[in-house]
C-alpha cells in the first residue's frame, strides 16, 4: 500500500510543479508516445522472460500491494509453534513428531497455525527437514547444508520477478529516447509548415523522453526495489526457521533453541523476550482451557 502512495506522490509532485509553471496538462497527453513506450517496454519484458517468470511477476506485484506478511505476530506464532513441536519431541522422542510431519493439517500442533500451513514452501521447509531428522540418517551439519541449499534455490527463484522488473525499468529511458527520435523524425518532415504545428510535434517528442524517465525512476524501479525487500523479508523468515531447527537438532533445550532463533529475527519485527513469554503463556492457557 505504501508503494502505491509513494507512486501517487511522485505523479502529484511532478504534475503540480508543471502546473505551477503554467504548463498546460493537455500537452502531456500524447497517446502515440505512451503507445510506443508502453508497448515497446512490455514487448521487451515478454521477449526477455519465460512464461513462468511472467506469471510470477504478476503474482509478485499483488504481494507489493499487500505488503510484507512477516510481521512481529507471524514471528511470534512461528516461534511458539516450534517451541510446542520441540517440547512434544522432548517428551516422547523425535518419533513422536512423525504424524505431525507427515500430515501437518491433522497435527495437534501445526493445525493451530493456519497461516503457516497456507505457506506451502515454509511448511515443506520445516516438515522435510524434520522428516530427515526423524529418520536418523543425517547429522545436524548435513541438515544445515540441506536447508541452506533449499533457501538459496528458493531465494534465486523468488528474485527472478524483481530482476525482470529492474531490467524493464532500465529499458524505459531507452524506449523514451526511441519515442523522442521518432518524434524528431516527424518534426523534420513537417519543416516549412506552421510554427505552431512544429511546436506541437517537438513537444510530443520531448514528452516521450519525459515519460520514459518518469516511468523508470518513479514507477517500475521502485516496484522492483520494494519487491526485492519483500523477498529479503521472506529469506530472513526462513533463516529464523533454519536457526531454530538447527539449534534444537544440535542438542539445545527447546526454550534455548527458540531464544537463539528469536535473536535472529530482524530488529524491526523482533519480539522482546517478555513479549514471547507472554504470548507463549497465553497460548498454553488457551490450549488447556480448550482441552478442559
Amino acid at each position: 500500500m505504501f508503494s502505491i502512495i509513494g507512486i501517487v506522490l511522485v505523479f502529484a509532485a511532478v504534475l503540480c510543479g508543471f502546473l505551477l509553471e503554467k504548463g498546460p496538462l493537455v500537452v502531456l497527453v500524447q497517446p502515440s508516445e505512451i503507445l510506443i513506450i508502453g508497448g515497446a517496454a512490455l514487448g521487451t519484458f515478454i521477449a526477455g522472460n519465460p512464461l513462468h517468470i511472467l506469471q510470477r511477476t504478476v503474482s509478485s506485484l499483488l504481494r507489493v500491494l499487500k505488503g510484507s506478511k512477516y510481521s512481529k505476530e507471524r514471528y511470534l506464532d512461528s516461534l511458539k509453534m516450534m517451541l510446542q513441536l520441540f517440547n512434544k519431541a522432548r517428551k516422547g522422542g523425535m518419533v513422536e513428531l512423525e504424524s505431525d510431519i507427515e500430515e501437518p493439517e491433522k497435527s495437534s500442533v501445526l493445525s493451530k497455525y493456519p497461516e503457516f500451513l497456507k505457506d506451502h514452501h515454509a511448511r515443506d521447509f520445516v516438515c522435510d527437514t524434520m522428516r530427515m531428522a526423524i529418520t536418523g540418517g543425517a547429522t545436524p551439519f548435513d541438515l544445515d547444508q540441506m536447508m541452506e541449499l533449499d533457501m538459496d534455490v528458493h531465494h534465486a527463484s523468488a528474485s527472478q520477478p524483481a530482476i525482470a522488473l529492474a531490467t524493464m525499468a532500465d529499458a524505459l529511458p531507452g524506449m523514451g529516447i526511441v519515442a523522442a527520435v521518432l518524434g524528431v523524425v516527424i518534426t523534420m518532415s513537417a519543416l516549412g509548415g506552421p510554427p505552431e504545428e512544429i511546436g506541437r510535434k517537438v513537444a510530443a517528442a520531448l514528452v516521450g523522453t519525459f515519460l520514459g524517465i518518469l516511468l523508470c525512476y518513479g514507477v517500475v524501479g521502485p516496484l522492483a526495489s520494494v519487491l526485492t525487500k519483500l523477498i529479503d523479508d521472506e529469506h530472513a523468515y526462513y533463516h529464523v526457521l533454519r536457526v531454530v531447527m538447527l539449534s534444537y537438532l544440535k542438542g539445545m533445550p527447546p526454550s534455548v533453541a527458540v531464544e537463539v532463533a528469536r535473536r535472529a529475527v530482524p530488529e524491526h519485527v523482533r519480539p522482546s523476550f517478555q513479549e514471547f513469554e507472554k504470548a507463549s503463556r497465553h497460548r498454553e492457557s488457551s490450549a488447556e482451557s480448550t482441552a478442559a
